[in-house]
């Protein structure tokens, strides 16, 4: 395995069982006992209904591209060899949203709605990030949390 460039996360209390799900290709965010809310990012209530229990279930993986930028410009000399790359928001079908790459299409193929699903890279022997690639298929059917 190459050297790693790129900043990596640190795990905290809260968010370690994402990363070891990460870890053997498995998704897993959060969901919220009483309410049955998907809670990202990780935290120790609920932020829907303030609930404390959480319990960490697996997701599909599968979701829409809520919201995106095309980064132009190098920011960090990792990503110098990437230039241009995507950063979006994913909503899951689950209906919480991530903040991930697209990967896997030009950067100007990229659309809001458009069908994504997770993808995993492991960057290193102890981190694997997620990510997210175009996918085939019919529209994606999300929840949408309630504004009120």
């Amino acid at each position: 395995m190459n050297e790693y460039r790129k900043p990596l996360p640190v795990p905290s209390p809260e968010s370690r069982p994402l990363w070891e799900g990460c870890r053997k290709h498995e998704l897993l965010i959060q969901r919220c006992d009483a309410c049955r809310q998907f809670v990202f990012p990780p935290n120790s209530l609920c932020s829907e209904c303030l609930g404390t229990g959480l319990t960490w279930t697996k997701t599909t993986g599968r979701g829409r591209v809520y919201s995106f930028v095309v980064y132009h410009r190098v920011y960090h000399p990792g990503f110098e060899n990437e230039i241009p790359y995507v950063v979006a928001i994913v909503e899951l079908e689950e209906g919480a949203r991530l903040l991930s790459n697209i990967i896997g299409c030009p950067p100007d193929q990229v659309r809001c709605e458009m069908p994504v699903e997770v993808v995993f890279e492991d960057v290193t022997e102890a981190v694997t990030l997620f990510k997210f690639q175009p996918r085939q298929g019919g529209p994606v059917q999300a929840q949408r949390r309630s504004s009120g």
